[in-house]
């Protein structure tokens, strides 16, 4: 029986990726490794038709700025109030979060939705980007490997946030990955890796909600 999309393949699911800036062309080669269809949206149109939403990492400051320019900001506050599943990492997952600390003079727009308190740039510069291990998003698989960037860190969650990964840092665990309902958020970039696992583990979020 068709889909309420109308969509009868599973093979056929259309994620876009916000491609203002970051690495969105590593998302997007993961996503075609997996057997989906990839649409980089760079317009409020681009957005229709979609089956999930990946907001890369990158500059959290330049993607918002530029997705307020170009008329993007309301459509994806939209987009994710609707329900849909959406993904941020690094740079992403600040711009889901309710609220961020750390932001330069004048703030960023955040699109929001994730009940979160994202610190920006948590654990130190350039200089002192680092890779460890993380528990898989799969329970019993095993270890994968999570490379950050100028990360951010989940420093406080609503009841509603599922933590799923942590990392001790300034003395203290925080979270490093983390879904609420249709949302699902990573501090680091999985797209820098040769490991699938988070981007099967998304796609697969997708089809079950389809």
């Amino acid at each position: 029986m068709p889909s309420p999309r109308g969509r009868t393949d599973r093979t056929m699911t259309t994620i876009g990726i916000l491609a203002l800036q970051g690495a969105f062309l590593e998302h997007e080669a993961m996503m075609r490794r997996l057997g989906a269809q990839t649409v980089q949206v760079r317009k409020p149109q681009q957005l229709a038709g979609l089956d999930g939403l990946i907001l890369p990492g990158g500059e959290s400051t330049t993607m918002g700025l530029v997705a307020e320019r170009w008329g993007l900001v309301e459509p994806l506050r939209a987009w994710v109030r609707s329900g849909r599943p959406v993904w941020g990492t690094c740079a992403g997952l600040i711009l889901l979060a309710e609220r961020a600390t750390g932001q330069k003079a004048g703030g960023q727009p955040l699109i929001g939705g994730l009940d979160v308190t994202v610190s920006r740039n948590y654990f130190g510069r350039q200089n002192e980007s680092f890779e460890t291990s993380l528990v898989a998003p799969v329970p019993g698989d095993p270890p994968v490997r999570a490379v950050f960037i100028r990360a951010p860190a989940i420093v406080e969650s609503g009841e509603q946030v599922t933590v799923l990964a942590t990392v001790a840092g300034h003395g203290e665990e925080v979270a490093v990955a983390v879904s609420q309902g249709a949302l699902l958020a990573t501090a680091f970039h999985p797209e820098l890796t040769a490991d699938l696992r988070w981007h099967a583990f998304f796609l697969e979020r997708v089809r079950a909600g389809a």
